[in-house]
């Protein structure tokens, strides 16, 4: 028997009142619910955790992929969108550690009652705003829960499930960040096409405030007994930070840098260059994000078992070779090889989100997982800049720069990063 089976049906037994029964059933073959449970690492918090991201991603994906149009109708300018997408990007930065520090300070639960609320403020701004400039406004609040929460997802995780099925954990949370992604916008989309971009956009908010009532009443059920706080600035966060972390962190940014001076040139690069319809380009997505969904749940219990470092050295090397396949290839066929290769880039994710909160002191995991993706999201902020620069030289140049990089980062967490 597996460790795991034996701590969730240990759990289980006891709360039987009579020890002859407690014996027994802890002898009797876990039944099927208890083994698909095992398996998928289905703890409660986690569950409860993984379920808040997934109902109010479900909301908010209703209308977010329309608030460009949404701005535009209410009067901003292409500069100004411009402008709104910088400005999401960089509280998704800055808010990471405050994020993990509330749920460090006042528990899990709390910390995410606290974002949930401010998000809600967000959505009322967003709703009852009478011209762009409140959209920024509302941005700073709903913010709270795409980029404050994470940390606090991640050390719930951390904290509910031992170090071999984290892994999983983050597999299982991924997907449910994921799925709504692809419905919601397609819902959201056949919402705002009869009913207009104003009023649809408000139906989706009104949509997605019911949504999160829901979602209140899912994080209740998240109970964890937190260790005793740790009082200490960002600098003593930092220097908790062990060596092999700091190395991981490194070799990330190098591999995020990758990602980020492409990322959305890809579409123009396939469309332009390559001369592919916008349609077989959606066609692309879809086979990327399959590739994503059907490797997660195998590669996640494979890490749990194996380790996480072959793993991330995988999806490292996926992330160099994206690029690349990208110019490589001359027809359909070899852009469908690269949008694979791309779906591949996510092989490791689980067992890289797994090793941070491995790597994280326990008392500290929130904001020890804040500082890192503040870090990492700060140092990446001028790749797309960059990668346009590169663009004017020629378009295959900032997908061979990018492959440089990608390289140099599968080379440095290989050298540098053990388990």
């Amino acid at each position: 028997m597996e460790r795991g089976d034996f701590d969730y049906r240990q759990r289980f037994c006891a709360q039987l009142p009579d020890e002859m029964n407690r014996k027994k059933t802890l002898n009797d073959p876990p039944g099927r619910r208890a083994r698909i449970a095992n398996y998928l690492s289905l703890e409660r918090n986690v569950v409860a955790a993984s379920g808040a991201v997934f109902l109010l991603g479900f909301g908010e994906e209703l209308w977010k992929k329309f608030l460009p149009k949404y701005l535009q109708a209410l009067g901003a300018s292409i500069p100004v969108i411009g402008l709104f997408g910088t400005a999401e990007d960089f509280f998704d930065a800055i808010y990471q550690y405050p994020g993990g520090w509330i749920a460090d300070r006042f528990g899990r639960r709390r910390a995410f009652f606290i974002f949930l609320s401010l998000a809600c403020i967000g959505y009322l701004v967003y709703l009852l705003g009478p011209s762009w400039p409140f959209t920024f406004v509302g941005l700073a609040f709903v913010m709270a829960w795409q980029s404050m929460a994470s940390p606090a997802i991640f050390a719930v995780i951390g904290d509910a499930l031992p170090t071999e099925k984290r892994a999983m954990g983050f597999s299982i949370q991924s997907i449910l960040k994921r799925v709504p992604i692809v419905i919601a916008p397609v819902i959201g989309g056949i919402i705002i096409a009869s009913r207009g971009i104003v009023t649809g956009v408000h139906l989706g908010l009104i949509i997605t405030l019911a949504i999160a009532a829901m979602t209140f009443l899912l994080i209740r059920l998240i109970n964890i007994t937190s260790e005793a706080h740790h009082s200490t600035n960002i600098f003593g966060v930092w220097d908790s930070f062990q060596s092999e972390l700091k190395r991981l962190l490194i070799s990330d940014i190098f591999i995020r840098t990758c990602e980020g001076m492409t990322d959305v040139l890809v579409i123009l690069y396939v469309t332009n260059v390559l001369h592919v319809s916008v349609a077989r380009f959606g066609t692309l997505l879809a086979i990327l994000f399959l590739t994503t969904i059907l490797i997660y749940l195998p590669a996640a219990k494979a890490a749990d078992r194996v380790g996480r470092r072959p793993f991330i050295i995988a999806t490292f090397c996926a992330f160099a070779l994206y690029p690349l396949s990208i110019i490589l290839a001359h027809n359909f066929a070899g852009l469908v090889i690269a949008f694979i290769i791309g779906g591949l880039r996510e092989i490791g994710e689980p067992a890289r989100k797994a090793m941070i909160v491995d790597f994280a002191q326990s008392q500290l995991r929130a904001r020890s997982v804040g500082l890192y993706y503040l870090l990492r999201s700060l140092a990446i902020t001028p790749a797309a800049a960059i990668g346009g620069l590169l663009w004017k030289v020629t378009p295959q140049t900032p997908f061979v720069m990018a492959g440089a990089f990608g390289v140099a980062g599968v080379f440095i967490f290989v050298a540098t990063v053990r388990e």
